[in-house]
């Protein structure tokens, strides 16, 4: 009896501690299941708070965009006889039909709808006004055939984005007097309303300029041919020449010469996308407009797509991922030579993106990068807020298999001057080479910029305005007053248009292209 009290109090004991232990453990449990839930119950408080800010940002995102002028007409319309690389269009004669067919749907559907101009209008869209391109002995908006009665080269000229032939026009007339037949091709989107840009791809682009190249090959035999590219075409410029280094079948070209390449945008373009994106999402009309400007220029849009920002960062990529395989394939020897043209400080391309992703990869060849410096006079230097002097010094103190020349200021006796000297290195390095140049800095001109290149300062649209200066033109144009009180940003009116080396740069291309004239060597044109 005394063993069975003795088994029952051990049991009775054993019960008490493992009901403890299971009362106990039920606590740990439920503790560790308040826990839980209290740090998910938290995630999900800072996920809600972080997508509420994100979503707070969105929409103010969305509401300043759309505070922006109302679109216009040419902001809305699209023309849909615009080439595309899958349309039916097979040669160049279709190409012109076709821009034939365009020209007249935006005659019917925007110049035809946008009322009368005044005497004094400035408005692009109204026939008759000041900016209306038909006022020109030529609509230079159009794709345009230079012929040269014997032929010597044929070059094929490619404006920039937002840009029409125009952009190439003194270009185009100095290889033509030269012996060159040029033909500055209307590239797909542009010279008629700024929707073009909406819906047009690199691809569509490229496609034309492959139906531009095999014209003139059919035109001109075997005569060399070259082709001249300025920002946006300097790239296309690029593809077509990787293009016809992988496809044989392709007219061969001799040379590029590239005016502010479109290689190494702003790392901002890649995400233009997404703002179109949003702008579908939520039905904002607005948000497919990088910028939505009065459209005074009768060759530029003064409105700029996010899908043309897209699409110039889409192209970069390209070059840069072929450029990057062809390199690893030790396949870049044929490349054609290249002569490029860039100014020092550029807001659209990144001089050192130009450099590491395309020159840096091509084997030595005839290649040449001439940047142009700012005016490094006393004045100018206290008030810079970017200098890219470390830059090129460091640029000419490195061997590389491209030559490189600089524009920079003349220093005498220890004054910097106006006047202006070619610094040299050749490719693969060696001493630093010093030219005189006959040609100085425009006073209260402190840089070149990426739009100034193309343009002689004769210009009559985007030069200096005359010899005096005093003609009004786009490139002197500078209204005084309040800020904020008119249409016009004022980093349009103070942003270089011209270029006051033009006669130097347009010498040097003809001398690439085998095309200078002799007295250009004779009167130190080309240093």
């Amino acid at each position: 009896m005394k063993r069975l009290a003795r088994v029952s109090i051990f049991l009775s004991e054993e019960g008490r501690g493992l009901e403890l232990f299971m009362i106990e453990n039920q606590q740990r449990t439920r503790m560790k299941k308040y826990v839980v839930t209290g740090v998910t119950m938290a995630r999900r408080a800072v996920g809600y708070g972080l997508f509420g800010v994100v979503l707070t940002l969105l929409l103010v995102f969305i509401f300043a965009l759309d505070r922006r002028d109302d679109l216009e007409l040419w902001h809305e319309v699209y023309l849909d006889e615009e080439f595309d690389k899958d349309g039916d269009v097979a040669d160049f004669a279709g190409y012109l039909a076709l821009e034939d067919r365009l020209f007249k749907q935006l005659d019917d559907e925007v110049y035809a709808k946008s009322g009368e101009a005044t005497a004094d209008s400035v408005q692009r869209y109204q026939r008759g006004s000041m900016m209306d391109p038909s006022n020109w002995e030529r609509n230079w908006n159009r794709s345009f055939v230079l012929e040269a009665e014997e032929s010597k080269a044929g070059v094929l000229m490619l404006h920039g984005m937002s840009d029409s032939p125009y952009s190439v026009r003194y270009l185009a007339e100095g290889f033509n007097d030269a012996g060159a037949t040029v033909l500055a091709l209307r590239i797909p989107g542009h010279g008629t309303v700024p929707t073009g840009l909406i819906r047009t791809k690199w691809q569509d682009m490229s496609a034309a300029v492959t139906i531009a190249m095999k014209h003139l090959k059919a035109e001109l035999g075997d005569k060399p041919l070259y082709l001249l590219g300025y920002s946006n075409g300097g790239a296309l410029s690029v593809i077509y020449a990787l293009d016809a280094l992988e496809d044989a079948s392709l007219p061969q070209i001799e040379g590029l010469m590239l005016m502010s390449p479109e290689i190494g945008v702003s790392p901002t373009a890649a995400l233009a996308v997404w703002q179109g994106r949003i702008g579908r999402w939520f039905s904002q009309e607005k948000l497919a407009w990088n910028s939505i400007n009065m459209e005074y220029d009768p060759f530029k849009y003064r409105s700029f797509a996010v899908n043309a920002g897209d699409q110039a960062y889409r192209i970069t990529l390209e070059i840069e991922k072929r450029m990057n395989e062809l390199a690893e394939e030790n396949a870049l020897d044929e490349f054609p030579p290249v002569l490029t043209f860039q100014s020092a400080v550029d807001s659209t391309v990144s001089v050192n993106a130009l450099i590491s992703r395309f020159f840096a990869k091509l084997p030595k060849g005839g290649h040449e990068m001439v940047l142009f410096d700012i005016n490094r006079l006393s004045l100018i230097k206290q008030v810079l807020a970017k200098d890219p002097k470390e830059e090129l010094e460091q640029l000419l103190s490195i061997d590389e298999n491209f030559r490189l020349s600089v524009v920079a200021n003349r220093i005498d006796n220890g004054v910097m001057t106006r006047d202006l000297v070619l610094k040299s290195r050749a490719a693969g390095g060696g001493e630093l080479v010093e030219t005189p140049m006959n040609v100085q800095w425009p006073e209260n001109v402190y840089s070149l910029s990426h739009i100034a290149l193309p343009f002689p300062a004769h210009d009559m649209l985007y030069g200096e305005g005359g010899e005096d200066g005093k003609t009004m033109t786009l490139g002197n144009l500078a209204l005084y007053g309040e800020r904020g009180t008119v249409q016009i940003p004022p980093g349009d009116m103070l942003r270089q248009r011209w270029n006051p080396f033009y006669d130097f740069m347009e010498s040097r291309m003809l001398q690439f292209a085998k095309l200078a004239l002799i007295q250009d060597m004779e009167m130190g044109k080309i240093p």
